[in-house]
């Protein structure tokens, strides 16, 4: 069967209930799309985790970490900023450690990711911007 993103209530619910989003991929350079948009989700009162193995120290005053399997507390959503070779790992990942939802960003396309996200039990969301999906379902969450 063909994929299919969740409808834009479930999305809404989705971030809504977030508390963790862990970011793979995110860029310690404030120039690249990545930090842009967990700068703005952070802004927004998401609390954000930097998964980046080629990055130490900290990204936007969070620490980051080498792989989602070292992340030492729960994960709601894995937004994924790799390119689309690369997620059906990451998907793997996020199963196993007990991810609610796995988001690929806007251009990232994997089947393969999906089903495997899909069969371990995760909501899946691709090819869709979380901040652009933030601000025009929930807008202000704090501030």
């Amino acid at each position: 069967m063909a994929f299919e993103n969740p409808s834009r209530e479930k999305i809404k619910e989705i971030l809504e209930k977030a508390g963790n989003i862990a970011i793979v991929g995110l860029s310690d350079k404030p120039d690249r799309t990545s930090h842009m948009i967990a700068e703005a989700l952070q802004s927004n009162g998401y609390r954000i985790i930097p998964v980046n193995p080629v990055v130490s120290g900290e990204i936007l005053g969070e620490k980051v970490y080498p792989s989602l399997k070292d992340i030492p507390e729960p994960i709601d959503i894995v937004d994924v900023f790799r390119r689309s070779e690369y997620t059906p790992e990451i998907a793997k990942e996020a199963v196993e450690i007990g991810a609610n939802v796995l988001w690929l960003q806007q251009g990232i396309i994997n089947e393969e990711a999906a089903d495997t996200a899909v069969k371990g039990g995760l909501t899946v969301i691709m090819d869709r911007c979380i901040k652009v999906e933030d601000s025009l379902l929930i807008g202000k969450r704090h501030g």
